[in-house]
């Protein structure tokens, strides 16, 4: 890999129902223009498109990461209104066990909860089911950045010491950078608690569509998931930079913010520390494939 080496570790299918629309086609092509050794797929509250998308990587030489964006029940009461009841955390398996523990949480997601509420799990299961399971913060979007958004900065870096209780070196901090207000302002918190703690950063662009022309198109379907129209303010947004960005591009995300960023000169290692998950995982689809076999 060159120094301008990323990989891609939040990733939205389809299979993110109405709410994802980036293409396993589209995903492989860009990789191999912009000489991606790896990438994750990291579906909404499901794991369906993980065999698919294997196949599909391996064919085109690219090694695929399985992980899964999951709801997460963390026991604490915030006062923010958001288009969700609960933060999402990001899990990726490292290993065959940590595969079969995505299985099994998110399948409890949807089994083990109540009907009228959204698919979730406690931190209980998670504790239970850690092993070879890789966790990431879930930016703002996450237990912590909530936290941090309600002003409960205390609350947040015991939340965090808690999860890297659960997961040790295996849980990151995640920054990203889609030009959203709440990302500036939680990033010096979210910095300060991963250096406070050695906890490791990791730099993720949560990508929904493949291109910044898209946005408009994903900005419709977003409306039609949630039954509002564009005209409406208080609804669910993403930006024009939630797009499958090219390695320079995520080199380059310290200009997206006209705000001056605190860490543009240490970004670039944040973004570099990505490469890692490729080597944790490298060896995960031929374990798939055999579960696979076994089950069939």
């Amino acid at each position: 890999m060159t120094s301008k080496a990323f990989v891609h570790l939040r990733n939205h299918t389809p299979y993110s129902l109405s709410e994802g629309a980036l293409r396993f086609p589209e995903i492989i092509n860009s990789c191999q223009k912009n000489k991606m050794a790896a990438v994750a797929i990291t579906d909404t509250d499901n794991m369906f498109g993980a065999l698919e998308f294997s196949v599909a990587c391996s064919k085109a030489g690219i090694q695929p990461i399985i992980g899964t964006q999951i709801k997460l029940n963390m026991g604490i009461t915030v006062g923010l209104k958001r288009w969700t009841h609960r933060p999402s955390i990001v899990l990726i398996a490292q290993n065959e066990v940590g595969y079969k523990n995505l299985l099994k949480l998110s399948s409890k997601s949807h089994l083990e909860t109540n009907e009228h509420q959204e698919p979730h799990i406690s931190m209980a299961e998670l504790e239970k089911h850690r092993e070879g399971v890789i966790c990431l913060s879930g930016g703002v979007n996450g237990p912590l950045g909530w936290l941090l958004l309600d002003k409960k900065d205390k609350e947040a870096e015991k939340f965090a010491l808690k999860l890297k209780d659960i997961f040790g070196g295996r849980f990151y901090i995640e920054i990203q950078r889609h030009g959203m207000p709440e990302e500036f302002e939680t990033e010096d918190a979210f910095l300060k608690i991963a250096y406070d703690h050695t906890i490791p950063l990791v730099a993720t662009n949560e990508s929904y569509f493949i291109s910044p022309d898209m946005h408009e198109a994903h900005d419709a379907l977003l409306c039609v998931s949630a039954g509002s129209y564009v005209t409406e303010q208080d609804r669910r947004k993403a930006t024009k930079h939630h797009y499958f960005k090219s390695p320079e591009e995520m080199h380059n995300c310290s200009k997206i913010c006209q705000k001056p960023w605190k860490i543009q000169l240490r970004l670039p290692s944040v973004v570099i520390s990505c490469q890692r998950h490729t080597n944790l995982c490298c060896h995960l689809f031929h374990q798939i494939m055999e579960i696979m076999k076994k089950t069939n």
